[in-house]
């Protein structure tokens, strides 16, 4: 029962981390293209390359094929949850609010700029916790497989049965 919910968690935070991340990339690329973000030196093509960055990151959360790939989808999807967080604007945003970067303010906090607080806030938290769950989820198997060997080990017998070769003589 355990395992079921700590399943359904980490899907809950890793979709909920996905579609977060879908909706960044959405906002950068509507201010780059109807907001004419695509104009300003430096910025646009950083507003496209989130744009492009979250929309790849969402995808590859949301992607099907787990069961089939194993440890190494569980291993991609930390990977992406990973660099959605590493990959946030929300710095760069709140720095543009009080002073210029590289050479571009933002002035007042429009809705846009509120739903992008707000999404880069949330995709945070959210992937922050399906990294922390998948780890505790990690670490629970491998307590479970530790237990498993030590139960079908008779009593009395050492771990490591590996022969040991006699020291070569001086």
């Amino acid at each position: 029962m355990a395992e079921l919910t700590r399943n359904r968690s980490l899907t809950a935070t890793r979709t909920l981390g996905a579609i977060t991340l879908l909706l960044i990339g959405g906002i950068h690329y509507q201010q780059y293209h109807f907001a004419f973000y695509s104009a300003i030196p430096t910025i646009g093509p950083l507003f496209l390359l989130n744009f492009i960055g979250a929309t790849a990151l969402g995808l590859v959360l949301l992607a099907p094929g787990r069961s089939r790939l194993g440890r190494f989808r569980n291993s991609l999807d930390q990977l992406a949850a990973l660099a959605g967080i590493a990959a946030s604007g929300l710095a760069a945003l709140l720095i543009s609010e009080h002073m210029p970067l590289f050479g571009f303010m933002e002035h007042g906090y429009r809705f846009v700029i509120v739903l992008t607080i707000t999404s880069e806030a949330a995709a945070i938290a959210l992937l922050t916790l399906f990294l922390v769950l998948a780890r505790s989820r990690a670490q629970g198997r491998g307590a479970a497989l530790t237990q498993k060997r030590s139960a079908a080990r008779p009593a009395g017998e050492p771990i490591n049965q590996r022969p040991v070769a006699p020291a070569a003589e001086r």
